[in-house]
């Protein structure tokens, strides 16, 4: 009976060996060698070629904690999840729980919510950029300058608004912020809609019929059972939310470019990641490695600390 056991042991070993050399050529390996380059002194691939060596030490994460614009990174990706995360969790609730109580159409219009989670990022910055654009200037019919703008400008000069600088020169750090806030909660959403409302159809039907028969209230159905029985499912678009907002980087780029920022103040809505790809283009690896390591230690603190407060509050 062992020997039948080890046989298929073995066959097992066999069949995941392809899986298992892929994890750790392109996974395992990236991962140390990134921790080995974090600790070599002004480590660079090119002086490393060339035959240079590098002294062990901590000299790359002080000079990138030391680094202005990395502080201008951290600040960034610290404002877009602390009010990201929370804004498209509530609002994806109250989605998920609008759709399943809907039966005509349902199926549609979950479709339709989940399409922006298939569609690249890049393309979807560059719709929004459009929307919140002023598309440019062109001469009118007596010489006069005509501004054309995007949709939003036009919307709120459509309700007796003035039109507002989202995007372009001159615009602020406050505009071109909640122009990422808006787009990162909409991407956000369809996700999370899915989770929750796989959440909410596996509910028992039972303790909402036995609080109808109660006569409770719909608020109170709400936050006595929906919310608590939804919860562990709420903890995990948090904490993914969370993991993935600290990563964001694409969205910037779809909306303003490369430069991470309007024309005249280029780099300033640059992220943690966005500052790790510039080390990287500027051949410093070590710099690079020391920022993702940084980054890694700030997403494993934030994630313990939801997981702790998941267990007092997750109702499983």
């Amino acid at each position: 009976m062992e020997m039948v056991e080890s046989k298929h042991k073995w066959k097992a070993w066999i069949y995941l060996s392809p899986a298992i050399i892929l994890l750790l050529f392109f996974t395992v390996w990236p991962i140390i060698n990134t921790v080995r380059m974090a600790f070599l002194e002004n480590y660079s691939g090119l002086k490393a070629v060339g035959g240079a060596s590098f002294s062990f030490g901590i000299g790359n994460f002080q000079k990138v904690l030391k680094y202005q614009k990395f502080l201008q990174c951290l600040k960034n990706t610290v404002i877009l999840c602390v009010i990201t995360v929370p804004v498209s969790t509530v609002l994806a609730l109250l989605i998920a729980v609008c759709l399943n109580s809907i039966k005509f159409l349902q199926k549609p219009l979950q479709t339709i919510f989940f399409l922006p989670y298939v569609t690249n990022s890049i393309a979807i910055g560059m719709v929004f950029a459009a929307m919140f654009n002023i598309v440019g200037s062109f001469y009118g019919t007596e010489n006069e300058i005509v501004v054309t703008a995007g949709i939003i400008n036009n919307i709120i000069e459509f309700f007796g608004g003035k039109r507002i600088n989202w995007i372009n020169t001159g615009s602020t750090y406050l505009a071109n912020m909640t122009v990422m806030i808006v787009y990162i909660v909409w991407n956000a959403l369809p996700f999370k809609i899915l989770i929750l409302l796989g959440g909410l159809q596996s509910i028992n039907k039972q303790y909402y019929d036995a609080a109808r028969v109660d006569g409770t209230s719909r608020r109170r159905i709400f936050t006595r059972i929906t919310v608590p029985l939804l919860s562990p499912m709420i903890a995990y678009v948090v904490i993914t939310g969370f993991i993935g907002g600290f990563k964001e980087y694409t969205s910037i780029v779809g909306i303003f470019g490369e430069k991470m920022g309007p024309a005249d103040d280029a780099g300033r809505l640059n992220t943690m990641v966005g500052f790790i790809y510039d080390a990287l283009s500027t051949n410093n690896q070590g710099r690079a490695s020391a920022a993702a390591l940084i980054l890694f230690g700030i997403i494993l603190v934030v994630t313990l600390i939801n997981m702790q407060v998941s267990k007092k509050r997750v109702h499983y």
